[in-house]
């Protein structure tokens, strides 16, 4: 069981660092989210497994796979919306990128929102 836990922990912590170095080396906002929202969420997962297993507790591991579960669920829908925000702002994607499936979509929205004025002075 122990190297259960130590290869669990070992890729656990190389999926977290590679989610790090993602966000340090993608060349712009929606693939620096694709790497971090993916390896991350793999990397937590695997290393609260490798809690869970450790402690051996119900408490621990109830605790352990419910986290799990949130990340799984939240990390991704937190990601498409804030990259939904991203292209309706009119962030640039990367010069090489090939396919722009969101551009007839999300276009009609970019072009009907009309940002708020702002504030008068008093």
């Amino acid at each position: 069981m122990e190297w259960v836990i130590v290869f669990l922990l070992f890729f656990g912590c190389g999926l977290m660092f590679l989610a790090g170095l993602g966000i340090l080396r993608m060349p712009d906002v929606f693939t620096r989210m694709h790497a971090s929202t993916k390896a991350a969420s793999l990397g937590i997962g695997l290393l609260l497994l490798a809690a869970a297993l450790y402690f051996r507790e119900l408490g621990i591991t109830t605790k352990a796979l419910t986290t799990i579960a949130f990340v799984f669920v939240t990390a991704p829908v937190g990601a498409h919306m804030l990259g939904r925000v991203a292209y309706l702002r009119g962030t640039k994607m990367w010069e090489n990128s090939v396919i722009d499936e969101a551009k007839g979509r999300l276009g009609v929205l970019a072009s009907s929102a009309k940002p708020s004025p702002p504030p008068e002075d008093q």
